[in-house]
């Protein structure tokens, strides 16, 4: 058996995207965790399904590296839009279903292979506080912990003592977050189901811009985020710990497509 697929990143967070409105696609673990690893398959930090929708546009259904489903996945939101677009299924804007629910995207101004694609996220509230820092879901289960310096960190050894600790018995996505300037944060995540620091994480990117206004770090409801693969916004509407009509925006890029055999 042959299947198509085209790669695609979100500011250095990399999925193989396959069309599967026919649902033939075999959605086991061996062959997704085979397929994302970096040496014997394509190489990704997961794989998307576009499966196809009674009501709304499309549906996905994400895969993290280990082959695993995983939680919402907000580059993976803004990548599988673009490939969307790439399908003709939709023209510049998007309703479609993901783990959490229902989400709204759409492509801005722009020319391919580099969209830049707006998604929106579930509200966010419950935010929680453990020694000194913030747990909360964006789609994702999120820590956040600010630090004066994220330069010499190793991400990978924090991330993962966090990670793994008995606090979290189902994992949880560790960002260590750096403010820069009133409106502006630098983010490292190390994330569950890759179990490795990723070049950006957008529920990540998400978590960390609502931590840093919760905490009073930032007063800004539009916020940038630079991750180690590129920039993202988020922007938010908040009142009283709650927030809603969020929303996620940067690029989207198509790497290249190719045929995996079975």
């Amino acid at each position: 058996m042959k299947k198509n697929f085209t790669k695609y990143h979100g500011t250095g967070n990399d999925f193989i995207l396959i069309d599967n409105r026919k649902l033939d696609f075999p959605a086991d673990q061996k062959t997704i965790s085979l397929m994302c690893n970096r040496r014997l398959g394509v190489g990704a930090d997961g794989l998307i399904l576009l499966n196809p929708s009674d009501d709304l546009d499309f549906s996905m259904r994400y895969f993290n590296s280990d082959g695993n489903e995983g939680s919402m996945c907000g580059n993976g939101g803004r990548c599988i839009t673009a490939f969307a677009a790439k399908l003709g299924i939709i023209s510049r804007e998007a309703e479609f279903s993901g783990i959490d629910g229902t989400h709204s995207s759409m492509i801005l101004p722009g020319t391919a292979p580099i969209l830049n694609i707006k998604l929106s996220l579930m509200p966010v509230q419950g935010i929680k506080e453990m020694d000194g820092d913030l747990i909360l879901d964006t789609g994702s289960p999120h820590y956040v912990n600010f630090k004066d310096s994220i330069l010499d960190l190793d991400v990978f050894d924090e991330g993962r003592k966090i990670r793994k600790s008995e606090a979290f018995p189902e994992g949880i996505n560790v960002n260590f977050a750096e403010i820069l300037s009133t409106g502006s944060i630098k983010l490292a995540t190390y994330e569950r189901g890759v179990e490795a620091e990723t070049l950006s994480c957008g529920t990540g990117v998400t978590a960390a811009a609502i931590a840093a206004h919760h905490s009073g770090r930032i007063n800004e409801q539009n916020i940038t985020v630079i991750t180690r693969g590129g920039e993202l916004q988020v922007s938010f509407t908040a009142e009283s710990g709650h927030y809603e009509d969020i929303w996620l925006q940067g690029p989207a890029t198509e790497v290249f497509t190719g045929e995996y055999e079975f």
